[in-house]
């Protein structure tokens, strides 16, 4: 690795020794009990992993070891940050998880770690291994709510727009606390545990069988559709209707609240074949095709970055709490319906509401003057007319997913079926001003 080069590094609680039953070739030879969380009076190793074995946080000497370890990374080896794996081992105290547990206070105190990216994924396999929302700032965390629930909202689901709604707004009601940034939800589609996004909208069941598991190996619930066919095909309506799919996703991905996490290969059409577990596949299935690139798909991804990076009020800092603003008087956000009303609480718990707009501006606590708003629209229904709201004299049309070629036009009278849409208002009102 070259110096100055800016990468980050997937850090791992376990070692290569592996259970009771491995080879001894390091910390279990120099001490085993200490460096190890033991069970059954130290003849086994505690699996909260899944892979064996795990370190033991709570010695000061095992603690320092790594402290050490995570600072040659970035001081010598130049990474910007890290991915914990099953991080909820290394909060782990005698009573349990513990936020303010000596790993986590370690990292914070340290005048360099807490300083790069800090990703954990919350949770493990041990009692109380869920800990999603639960880690310390800076800590940011991978959301799997925000996976599972934007799959369910465009499949078709019923009931999930009060879901997507949480999930649009970076999940408040997981992060919004202690003092977290708005930031600190990871959202992501797919990773490299499950589905590309090419088989989220290909296949209905995992198929894992070249893995001599029988199949039984990979999550099964995937909230996956096939949109009409299994597997590859040359049908022409179920492929239009596989990149829209693709694309409505790739869409609320990019204009949530939060961070976005992209699988590489996504953005290019990369398929596993429907296997969702590719981890002992080195070979063309878990390979990625640049040869087979969609290059359509790669256009797109590359046009909602740039309209993430362009529009500040797409990546804040700051939760949206429905306020007004001390600038213009206006909420930074309201929840409208395609009517152009608001919701009411009927609304929210209606199965059949499956068209979800939102009108933001950055977040009245943080005062900031920016007269920048978007309008969203999510619809995983049929058609609707479109009522756009009177707080800004005018929109613009920045994306629809429905026409991925176009780039700005007039505001649409029409919610298209299955579409995201995102506007931009032309000039935003005075405090004080009427419609």
């Amino acid at each position: 690795m070259r110096r100055g080069s800016r990468l980050s590094w997937t850090w791992s609680t376990t070692t290569a020794e592996g259970d009771e039953w491995g080879p001894t070739l390091s910390f279990r030879g120099l001490d085993n009990a200490s460096y190890y969380r033991l069970a059954e009076g130290g003849r086994r190793y505690a699996n909260d992993t899944g892979t064996g074995n795990t370190l033991n946080l709570t010695h000061p000497m095992v603690l320092r070891m790594v402290m050490d370890s995570l600072r040659y990374w970035v001081e010598f080896a130049h990474v910007d940050g890290f991915r914990f794996d099953l991080a909820t081992v290394l909060g782990r105290e005698a009573a349990g998880f513990d936020p303010q547990g000596g790993f986590f206070d370690a990292i914070r105190q340290d005048p360099t770690l807490s300083r790069v990216k800090l990703i954990a994924e919350p949770w493990d396999i041990g009692p109380g291994g869920y800990q999603l929302g639960a880690y310390p700032h800076p800590f940011l965390e991978w959301n799997d709510r925000f996976r599972d629930g934007v799959r369910r909202y465009w499949k078709g689901d019923a009931g999930m727009t009060r879901d997507l709604a949480a999930r649009v707004l970076g999940s408040a009601e997981k992060f919004d606390h202690s003092g977290r940034a708005a930031t600190s939800s990871v959202n992501y589609l797919t990773s490299h545990d499950g589905f590309t996004l090419e088989d989220l909208v290909s296949y209905t069941v995992k198929r894992n069988w070249l893995n001599g598991e029988d199949n039984r190996d990979g999550h099964s619930e995937n909230h996956s559709d096939n949109l009409g066919v299994e597997g590859p095909t040359d049908d022409a309506a179920v492929l239009a209707s596989r990149g829209l799919r693709k694309r409505n996703l790739l869409a609320t991905l990019m204009l949530a609240q939060g961070v976005p996490m992209l699988l590489a290969g996504d953005e290019m059409g990369q398929s596993q074949g429907g296997n969702n577990n590719a981890y002992a596949q080195d070979n063309e299935t878990a390979w990625l095709d640049w040869h087979g690139a969609d290059a359509g798909l790669t256009a797109f991804v590359a046009r909602l970055t740039a309209l993430r990076r362009d529009l500040k009020v797409l990546r804040q800092r700051r939760f949206l709490h429905a306020r007004p603003r001390p600038s213009d008087g206006l909420r930074d956000v309201i929840w409208r319906l395609p009517d152009g009303r608001e919701p009411g609480s009927h609304d929210w718990h209606d199965p059949a509401f499956r068209c979800l707009c939102v009108e933001m501006r950055m977040a009245a606590e943080g005062n900031d003057p920016s007269p920048e708003a978007v309008l969203l629209v999510f619809n995983t229904g049929s058609a609707l007319p479109l009522t756009l709201p009177d707080t800004a004299p005018g929109w613009e049309l920045l994306l629809d997913t429905t026409r991925p070629e176009l780039t700005s036009g007039a505001p649409p009278a029409i919610a298209p079926d299955q579409s995201v849409l995102l506007m931009r208002a032309t000039t935003t009102r005075t405090k004080g001003e009427t419609p």
